[in-house]
């Protein structure tokens, strides 16, 4: 490590510099990651919004693998009535598919009734969700363009249904930056990887530093998360590394690659300052865990990954998102509805309410945008009106957003009489993104990005404001 004359190396310096951060994996392939943009310093500084926005953050909870729309929000009476009735559709799950030359309608396998103030009518799959119903505005019209997982997971976070494009947590991180130095703009708190892969939080191509920051519920929600040396001298060795890096960067002038990498020993050292705190709950009340379901000393399950959403937010990161693929599969429910479903949405009913009643009573609903949804519904027939399960669904399906002032206690669109296309006011993913956008404060059709010679943006081309649902 040392010369002839007991002063360290400069590689060994380097990497001891290195060591001392503890970069882990997260970090690095989010900010070591090459930054394109032409910003010269700070990629995620704070930038000024279109307009006035209506909410700070975004928590973003998504229901991997197709929820029902007819066994959970979307109540309709005729299915009850016609069960086992045929039906001619030329749907794209069961076309030229052997055994379902013929439909047969099949009855929701939960019960409806009104809650609330509002008696919007809510299945006994989600009773906790029903108990905040007056909270959320429920988008009942909602339909995509893809029927297979992986084309509609990929589309419900990128607006693209067949090719990569930056997430949307990324395309706010772009457009707004972060209110936290010390912490990632964009996380994501998942137990697996979902369909698309981590396509699902990439940046793609915006900058490196846009990139979700991955959190697996455990003991270890990210590794390396305590730094290998004092505060002090870790401190010393960054200052001295970021002088060896100004001045190569001076010398060669704008390197996107060396920007990005300076950007990451200080996020990284940021992060082993700030995530600890955020991970600790130890503080947090009996009272508290009860409302969300979680037992002390957990760390798994949903129940904590909405817990850590609402600490995330309370310190400034922009958009959260919460993957829930339950503990073996996800609502991908062809084979048995009840035995998919059911503790599926016992295992986030509780939490996610928990959160909502959590969010308004800390004072954070009302700058805080939740939105809940999966990638599409699932069909209301099947092969045999006996038949336990039910097939994916883009032609209708159901998605609810609370806070940020959206219209509490209200639906928008309705579906046909049993559910199987949107009769009024279609809601398209793009038309679901740019509401997002506009109540984060930008308007869609400006958040452009250059690449490859033309403007992108997560809309695409399309793409409305839905402002029936906006108080």
């Amino acid at each position: 490590m040392f010369d002839r004359t007991g002063t360290p190396h400069r590689r060994d310096f380097v990497r001891s510099a290195i060591a001392g951060t503890a970069l882990f994996p997260a970090i690095v392939s989010e900010l070591l990651a090459a930054d394109n943009s032409s910003q010269a310093s700070d990629p995620l500084a704070p930038k000024p919004s279109h307009f006035a926005p209506r909410a700070k953050n975004v928590i973003f909870l998504f229901m991997s693998g197709g929820v029902s729309h007819v066994d959970s929000f979307d109540h309709k009476p005729k299915l009850f009535a016609d069960h086992g009735k045929t039906v001619a559709l030329d749907h794209p799950e069961t076309r030229n598919r052997p055994g379902y030359e013929k439909l047969f309608l099949k009855r929701p396998q939960w019960e409806f009734s009104k809650r609330g103030k509002s008696g919007i009518e809510v299945s006994t799959l989600f009773p906790h969700m029903a108990g905040v119903i007056d909270d959320l505005a429920v988008i009942k019209s909602m339909y995509a363009d893809h029927s297979n997982h992986y084309n509609a997971t990929l589309g419900m976070h990128t607006g693209s249904f067949n090719q990569a494009r930056p997430s949307i947590g990324a395309w706010l991180s772009y457009g707004l930056g972060t209110m936290n130095q010390n912490l990632p703009s964009f996380m994501v708190i998942a137990p697996r990887t979902p369909y698309a892969g981590s396509q699902v939080w990439a940046s793609d191509f915006l900058p490196g530093s846009h990139q979700g920051t991955l959190v697996t519920p455990g003991p270890e929600p990210m590794r390396n998360i305590r730094a290998l040396t004092s505060k002090t001298d870790q401190r010393k060795e960054l200052d001295a590394l970021a002088e060896l890096n100004r001045s190569h960067l001076a010398r060669s002038g704008h390197d996107a690659d060396l920007t990005a990498r300076i950007r990451s020993f200080e996020t990284a050292y940021g992060m082993q300052t700030a995530a600890p705190d955020v991970f600790d709950i130890s503080r947090e009340s009996d009272e508290t865990l009860k409302l969300y379901g979680l037992p002390r000393g957990s760390t798994q399950g949903f129940a904590w990954q909405c817990l850590m959403a609402r600490r995330m937010v309370e310190r400034g990161v922009r958009f959260v998102e919460l993957i829930d693929s339950g503990s073996s599969n996800n609502w991908d429910a062809h084979g048995d509805m009840i035995s998919q479903h059911a503790p599926l949405a016992k295992n986030v009913d509780q939490p996610i309410a928990g959160l909502i009643t959590d969010l308004k009573r800390r004072g954070l609903l009302d700058e805080t945008l939740v939105v809940w949804t999966s990638e599409f519904g699932r069909t209301p027939f099947n092969n045999s009106a006996d038949a336990k399960g039910r097939e994916h669904h883009p032609w209708a399906f159901a998605t609810w957003l609370a806070g940020a002032k959206v219209k509490a206690g209200t639906t928008f669109g309705t579906t046909d009489e049993y559910g199987v296309r949107v009769a009024e006011n279609g809601v398209h993913v793009h038309d679901l993104h740019a509401t997002i956008l506009h109540l984060m404060g930008l308007d869609h059709t400006r958040l452009t990005y250059r690449h490859a010679g033309r403007d992108y943006r997560l809309t695409d081309v399309a793409g409305r404001v839905v402002k029936e649902i906006l108080a």
